[in-house]
């Protein structure tokens, strides 16, 4: 017989209980996936034990995976790997509120949280109004990108001047409000008025996120600075959006504010970014399904009453009882803060916002040359929580080709094949709304293969469950769960050589396996410190429907890590929790790291220092430590100009380990990039230099 219930019925069943954050940070998603489909942890310690059998010893058996014979068949090498792409000494981890790089180089901040950029140019202060937000720095810097001047390409043109544009991923409300200071505040919490909020406070917290786009020119002493300029733009969570592709127009994204389902308002939680080969700038939406709250119920068997959510909701996490920042409890009661709540409150959805959630969880396509432009949210790449997207370099004539990961625990990799091909003379945006969305099933022989998420093909029909592509789009994990795609250990941020055109996703953590799961093979009970993999599409064809992956690097301490030489990492390169990656022009490979603050500095996370970045030769797998940040906060976003004599990082959140009790105390643990007692810490973009002129990292 078929099934008793639907996947529909299965997802609501599933989220019949308190929704729970199991140990997330700042916002991550509770874990949603109850799929049975393979975990890439289990396909690993597959891996691992069947070298084990046939090389004889653990150490061999991960060396051996680490050689990746199937992708150097594939890649072709130098005739010699380059030594000396590291041309810096590695500098120590670090536990000082400051941010240190190299001997040699020098850093300085720029665009710190609350700087204006536009409109009347409010100066900040921590009394700023909802409104002067919305003409300032967003809060929490995120992924980015320079912009040459010139506006034709986004690698090449003037390194002296251009467009910043950054993500902004979330707030922390106690460093925004005049009314928290003094109150015993974590960093999630918000100020509340009885059973509501301050409207103003709220339309600053919304207008805190989005994106920023500055016009920013270097100096003549080489500092650089944003100049006042009609480029200037911010995009928040109020700005209106266009949804393109296969979902415009469904039943699925009609709301009270755009019954015809073409339209919604902001974006949020943009984390990282993604950058188009026709000179756009894509913004991905991550742990966007906390902001809404879903209080629809239901009696179950035993008579109780449980949370009753549409599977477009319960398998993204959408809250049950109060959303992550309250924003439906403004106290003004308007329809841009009401949205926040999806309740059925009418007998026809376009009578209120039970849809509101599907349409966030997009890739937000930005034109930063054109502030006038309306920012369009591409639905064929799917629905969940974007960490960003990377493009495989285009080829003329051929199909744009993208990846995308899903960041949450036991989530997937995705990648996006356009159907049309690319013509860089009339590449447009519009490449992005038809195509073929694949996921990742990662095979312990090393093999891969992508699955498509179609709607028809791979059981993806109305007996499955699914009605049309849009129900496919909105429902992308479900879709995903069907066909069996290999659960990942959190994918983050993604990198492509743009030499070999390899692969390369962080892997971040997974603290979910557990202590009976450990034998030789396989010796951490808990993926504490993440790790890197790296795949070649078969034929090294981007447009391939199978590859061969194999690990780059095990994150870790000394006695629990392994480069790509089968040595340990050690004093000048021990990390956890990768997060941040690119590859430069040069082919270095940056990488960002994000410790949780609850662990920073705590226990065994203590030898890591605050979070880090680091630079990797990918063809040798030596690996050393460049910078290192102030306390509480993760190093995000990484580019350089086209010369590669300036570079752009973030520094997000710093002072989030300060405690409720610490924070009521005025003790906010980091001060920087002030360092006045006057000011808490804030966000900021860090320019770095080299003293001689050198290009980075050289």
């Amino acid at each position: 017989m078929g099934n008793k219930y639907s996947l529909r019925q299965k997802y609501a069943r599933l989220m019949q209980g308190a929704v729970h954050n199991d140990g997330g940070e700042h916002g991550d998603e509770p874990m949603c996936n109850h799929s049975n489909n393979p975990v890439f942890a289990d396909i690993l310690h597959r891996r691992l034990q069947r070298r084990q059998m046939l090389k004889g010893s653990l150490a061999l058996a991960v060396t051996s995976m680490f050689a990746a014979p199937a992708i150097s068949t594939l890649r072709t090498r130098p005739a010699a790997a380059q030594s000396t792409l590291l041309g810096f000494k590695a500098i120590p981890v670090s536990e000082a509120d400051t941010v240190v790089v190299p001997e040699g180089y020098t850093a300085r901040t720029l665009m710190p949280w609350g700087e204006p950029i536009t409109g009347d140019y409010p100066a900040y202060r921590l009394d700023n109004t909802g409104t002067e937000q919305g003409m300032q720095v967003g809060m929490h810097h995120d992924g980015m990108h320079f912009f040459p001047i010139e506006g034709r390409s986004p690698y090449e043109g003037s390194s002296d001047d251009g467009l910043l544009v950054m993500n902004h991923e979330y707030v922390e409300p106690r460093y925004m409000h005049q009314s928290a200071m003094g109150m015993a505040l974590s960093s999630d919490q918000v100020p509340m008025q009885g059973n509501t909020r301050a409207a103003d406070e709220v339309l600053k917290e919304v207008n805190a996120h989005g994106v920023s786009i500055a016009h920013i020119r270097k100096q003549a002493d080489g500092t650089w600075a944003v100049q006042r300029n009609a480029l200037n733009r911010r995009v928040t969570g109020l700005t209106p959006m266009e949804l393109r592709g296969p979902v415009r127009g469904s039943n699925l994204v009609r709301t009270k504010y755009s019954p015809d389902g073409t339209r919604t308002r902001g974006t949020l939680n943009n984390c990282a970014h993604g950058v188009t080969p026709w000179n756009t700038y894509l913004a991905a939406e991550e742990n966007w399904a906390g902001y809404f709250v879903n209080k629809d119920t239901t009696t179950n068997a035993q008579g109780e009453t449980v949370p009753n959510l549409p599977r477009e909701h319960a398998r993204y996490g959408v809250a049950t009882s109060q959303s992550r920042y309250g924003w439906e409890l403004a106290d003004t009661g308007a329809d841009e803060y009401v949205r926040f709540d999806a309740s059925t409150k009418a007998n026809r959805a376009i009578a209120d916002y039970r849809n509101e959630p599907n349409t966030f969880g997009w890739v937000v396509e930005i034109d930063p040359f054109n502030p006038n432009s309306t920012p369009i949210k591409h639905t064929a790449l799917g629905r969940f929580a974007h960490e960003g997207v990377v493009f495989q370099p285009p080829i003329e004539g051929q199909p744009i080709v993208c990846y995308s990961g899903d960041d949450a625990r036991f989530e997937y990799i995705y990648k996006y094949v356009s159907t049309q091909p690319y013509h860089q003379a009339s590449a447009s945006g519009e490449l992005l709304d038809n195509g073929t969305l694949y996921v990742a099933k990662f095979n312990d022989d090393g093999s891969g293969e992508w699955l498509t998420l179609q709607f028809g093909q791979n059981g993806l029909t109305p007996a499955n469950g699914f009605f049309s592509q849009a129900d496919v789009l909105v429902n992308t994990r479900t879709a995903a769960d069907f066909v069996g795609a290999t659960k990942m250990d959190r994918p983050e941020w993604g990198a492509v050589d743009p030499e070999t055109r390899e692969v390369y996703f962080t892997l971040t953590n997974n603290t979910r396996r557990t202590t009976e799961q450990v034998d030789a093979a396989n010796p951490r009970p808990e993926n504490r410190w993440g790790q890197i993999v790296r795949w070649m599409e078969a034929g090294n064809n981007p447009t391939a429907t199978r590859f061969q992956w194999d690990l780059f690097v095990l994150a870790g301490p000394e006695d629990d890590s392994q480069k790509l030489s089968g040595q340990a990492l050690d004093a000048d390169n021990i990390f956890a929790s990768p997060d941040g990656l690119w590859i430069d022009g040069d082919r270095l490979l940056w990488i960002q790291t994000d410790i949780g603050e609850s662990e920073q500095n705590k226990g065994d996370f203590a030898q890591f220092g605050n979070n880090q970045m680091l630079a990797a030769n990918p063809m040798t797998g030596e690996i050393r430590r460049f910078l290192t940040g102030p306390i509480g906060q993760e190093i995000t976003g990484v580019i350089t100009t086209p010369d590669k004599r300036t570079m752009f990082i973030n520094v997000q959140h710093p002072g989030a380990t300060t405690t409720d009790a610490e924070f009521a105390a005025g003790n906010f643990k980091s001060r920087w990039p002030d360092q006045s007692p006057a000011m808490p810490p804030r966000s900021a973009t860090v320019v770095i230099t080299k003293n001689d002129g050198g290009i980075i990292g050289s």
